[in-house]
């Protein structure tokens, strides 16, 4: 049997009102939240879909636009992230971290070097030659990494990796420009890679929703590609223009419009650099982005702390000479940024491993 509710007085009523009694029924509070992520997955789908709208419509002005605003940022924001995550010490991996070390500016100085090498009386008929060098030279590189990484940790096994080099390697001699195009498309997606591993980090539960979202890449991908495959090539032939589309590989690929191209790396591109900048410091960064205290190098103190907060310093520095220096020419500081923002590139190889 239901047992009867008691009447429940209610408090005077301002006016002076008197007590009236009245039977309660309280059903209970019924509410909804939203599975755990989707707010998160929700804002990179929402930067997917923008960038990709507006890299078919204006390809070669959004590929400008983002180069100039997020390209010193994205950067900084990626050395903070990194920095976060190295050791204080390099303990036994003093070797892995030279070999790193001398790799990452020892290519870097050669991709420099190769427009020099391509105009001189020696090296110039063989530039293919060169590019197949450089890229050997860069498979041998990453491929002694894994192989000195799978020595330092036991549940990987690296000794595949020197029948995959042999076979890049010879990929790189018969198709020189294939492995470089290659790097340009792949090498925005690996902020997606980083970007999951660190939500199984600090936000595990939004990883599920996360993964569903990047089906979103490929989809949109695919649009761009069925849209734009055998559209009119852009009109464009200033020096400007004729850099973006050399960029985006349409001096190798030319069974595609050279749009279809541009607009599907500054996709790439624009995703990448909304990784850095906005998803990766809101469940990346440990404090403030200007805090070092969450930097184990810094918590050394003394020089180890002077000399990361002086190494942050000069990026800022070096994003605010960017801006400037796109604002009084353009093209120039864009051939300058990419050659240089190979270091970044090369750098994310060892720290890749790193976090194995």
């Amino acid at each position: 049997m239901f047992r009867p509710l008691r009447p429940r007085l209610l408090q005077p009523h301002p006016e002076g009102a008197e007590y009236i009694t009245v039977m309660l029924l309280s059903p209970a509070k019924s509410t909804f939240r939203l599975p755990a992520g989707v707010p998160f997955a929700t804002g990179f789908v929402a930067i997917a879909v923008v960038a990709a709208v507006v890299c078919g419509l204006f390809p070669v002005g959004v590929s400008i636009a983002a180069v100039f605003l997020f390209a010193g940022p994205h950067n900084w924001f990626e050395a903070r992230y990194i920095l976060g995550r190295l050791p204080a010490r390099t303990g036994k991996l003093w070797a892995f971290f030279l070999v790193s070390f001398v790799g990452i500016v020892g290519l870097t100085a050669w991709f420099a070097a190769l427009p020099w090498l391509f105009h001189s009386p020696v090296f110039g008929s063989y530039t293919s030659e060169v590019i197949s060098a450089w890229m050997t030279a860069l498979v041998l590189w990453i491929a002694t990494l894994v192989w000195m990484r799978s020595r330092t940790v036991p549940k990987f096994d690296g000794g595949w990796v020197w029948a995959v080099a042999c076979g890049l390697v010879a990929v790189a001699w018969v198709w020189p420009l294939v492995l470089p195009v290659a790097m340009v498309y792949v090498h925005p997606l690996i902020a997606l890679w980083l970007l999951g591993r660190e939500l199984r980090r600090s936000h595990r539960n939004w990883l599920p929703l996360y993964r569903v979202a990047l089906l979103a890449m490929p989809v949109l991908f695919a649009g761009l590609v069925l849209t734009l495959w055998n559209a009119e090539d852009l009109p464009g032939t200033d020096p400007l223009t004729v850099a973006i589309t050399r960029h985006s590989g349409a001096e190798s690929i030319s069974w595609v419009s050279n749009r279809l191209l541009v607009a599907a790396h500054t996709f790439l591109e624009l995703v990448h650099y909304g990784v850095w900048v906005v998803l990766m410091p809101l469940v990346g960064l440990k404090s403030a982005p200007w805090d070092t205290t969450s930097i184990p190098a810094a918590r050394r103190g003394g020089n180890w702390k002077r000399g990361v907060v002086a190494l942050l310093g000069i990026g800022l520095l070096i994003t605010g000479v960017l801006w400037v220096a796109f604002g009084v020419d353009y093209t120039t500081t864009r051939t300058v940024y990419f050659t240089v923002a190979l270091l970044h590139v090369l750098a994310e190889v060892p720290f890749l491993l790193r976090m194995l």
